[in-house]
């Protein structure tokens, strides 16, 4: 009985395990540095559930308290991920548009090529006030993980998106 009750408890923890989040992001590194092709299909697998690669209220995700907090008191980079064309119709105020599809390849350059470029200093990997945002919080999701595995593992994002901003403000 004793050990049938071990095994049953052993098997729960392992099972809850690779089930979670911290198995699923390492499964997929490990899979996109040796087998690419496989690492997308993984990761698009991984990213799917609530489970793996969905932030939420671990410290990942900025309310729209929080948000308006951190603007009124310019403790913030806030990076709006949405195309240039979503940005300029309509953006949140102090948002820098770093879009999505060149957001790794900025995150890389030097601090003085980033500031050149996007006219804000450039954020650091200990910086705990960058926040990403979209326009629903898919992509700044996704822009978040891109930013954790370059390094800048304090970085959040507005889950909201641009959507909540707007029915938040009134507009």
């Amino acid at each position: 009985m004793f050990v049938s009750l071990h095994s049953a408890l052993f098997f729960t923890m392992l099972l809850s395990f690779v089930l979670s989040r911290g198995f699923c992001q390492l499964a997929a590194e490990v899979n996109r540095r040796s087998c690419p092709t496989f690492s997308s299909a993984l990761r698009a697998f991984t990213t799917s559930g609530p489970k793996c690669g969905e932030a939420s209220d671990n410290g990942l995700v900025v309310t729209y308290s929080q948000l308006k907090t951190m603007l009124s008191n310019r403790d913030i980079q806030l990076f709006d991920v949405r195309n240039p064309d979503e940005f300029q119709a309509g953006r949140i105020p102090d948002a820098v548009n770093l879009p999505l599809g060149n957001l790794e390849e900025s995150l890389k350059l030097s601090p003085e090529r980033f500031q050149q470029m996007f006219e804000v200093k450039a954020p650091g990997k200990d910086d705990d006030n960058i926040v990403f945002h979209c326009r629903s919080g898919k992509r700044s999701l996704t822009a978040l993980d891109i930013a954790h595995r370059l390094g800048f593992s304090r970085a959040r994002h507005y889950k909201g998106g641009y959507i909540d901003w707007e029915e938040q403000e009134g507009k």
